[in-house]
């Protein structure tokens, strides 16, 4: 008796199906994750911007009004998926609230609105 070379058509079934179970499990963790990692990029971002105002207002004892007024822009890997906006309370005292919002039809699209304001709240808390 010959012996044959090569597989079965059900072992390369068994293979084909084990490796559709292994993606259906891994894709939408993977997703999360870049999700997550875009969202901590914006966090980090919103930090910088609030020590940046901060910075401005120890200097002029008034808070930037604009992005342009504060000399910064998204870095890439932010602008790419959220936009931010910065809102002013002349007060007394004088405080911010910076706003980021995912662009529409995006990654981050259902991620939320972000906010950070001059006293250091994070909201919404599930998402900090």
């Amino acid at each position: 008796m010959k012996k044959q070379k090569g597989f079965t058509l059900i072992e390369l079934m068994i293979a084909v199906v084990i490796v559709a179970i292994l993606a259906s499990i891994a894709i939408p963790s993977y997703s999360a994750y870049i999700t997550r990692s875009n969202r901590r990029a914006a966090q980090a971002t919103m930090m910088e911007i609030a020590t940046r105002q901060h910075q401005i207002f120890a200097a002029n004892r008034a808070y930037a009004a604009s992005a342009s007024d504060l000399g910064y822009t998204l870095p890439p890997e932010v602008s790419a998926h959220y936009s931010f906006d910065i809102d002013l309370d002349p007060g007394p005292p004088p405080s911010f609230t910076i706003e980021v919002t995912p662009l529409p039809s995006g990654r981050q699209d259902g991620d939320g609105v972000m906010t950070l304001t001059s006293a250091g709240v994070k909201g919404p808390t599930g998402k900090w």
